[in-house]
């Protein structure tokens, strides 16, 4: 995320615009710490996400899937049943994989403000779902928050990094084993440019 806001001006702006941003990963908390010298914890949205769905069932707050296939949304709602049975599931959208329509969009934004949820749950993957947050902003009348590819995971399609994998800042290479051909690239990329980003600002900043 924090190299797609560096290359993409549309990012960064729909980043900093966003209410709140949290440091979903190692490599960011000790850049964090390097940088600014600013002891910040990691925020996994994983657990985020089951803390929030916690928390709405407590405070009787509604919930809306927005994004990943009907399969998974299906499930994660049966997820939701036998977890977190008192939670209001408001309801769930799977968008097709193109540009909506202005119809499309409408109907879209009609259906989740009908709906009564106050916590949208969007699940469109890193930069799209940012793009399509602060699009939406004073549209859709709830806290919207993204959560990338969570969703597989939270049902137990994808397995989890164990905590001690997590905390040595290596999870996404337990990702990467789990799913070689989709995220290689992504990673390979993506990783070195963050290295090269940091180090770069670190030179500056001592020298």
């Amino acid at each position: 995320m924090v190299v797609e806001a560096h290359l993409q001006t549309d990012v960064a702006e729909a980043v900093n615009k966003a209410d709140w941003a949290i440091t979903d990963g190692m490599p960011l908390v000790w850049a964090i710490k390097s940088l600014y010298g600013l002891s910040q914890d990691r925020v996994a949205g994983m657990d985020m996400i089951m803390s929030l769905l916690a928390r709405a069932e407590k405070d009787n707050v509604s919930i809306f899937f927005y994004g990943c296939t009907p399969d998974v949304l299906q499930r994660v709602r049966q997820f939701c049943q036998q977890n977190f049975p008192a939670v209001n599931i408001a309801g769930t959208i799977s968008p097709p994989f193109r540009t909506l329509t202005d119809q499309e969009e409408k109907d879209v934004i009609d259906t989740i403000n009908n709906s009564g949820a106050g916590l949208v749950f969007v699940a469109l993957g890193c930069p799209k779902q940012e793009l399509w947050m602060e699009q939406m902003k004073h549209r859709i009348h709830a806290v919207m928050l993204g959560i990338g590819g969570a969703l597989p995971m939270l049902i137990g399609e994808k397995k989890r990094a164990p905590k001690w994998i997590q905390r040595i800042g290596f999870e996404w290479l337990f990702r990467l084993v789990q799913e070689p051909r989709r995220l290689f690239k992504r990673y390979a990329v993506t990783n070195t440019l963050f290295v090269y980003f940091f180090l770069k600002q670190l030179i500056r900043q001592r020298w």
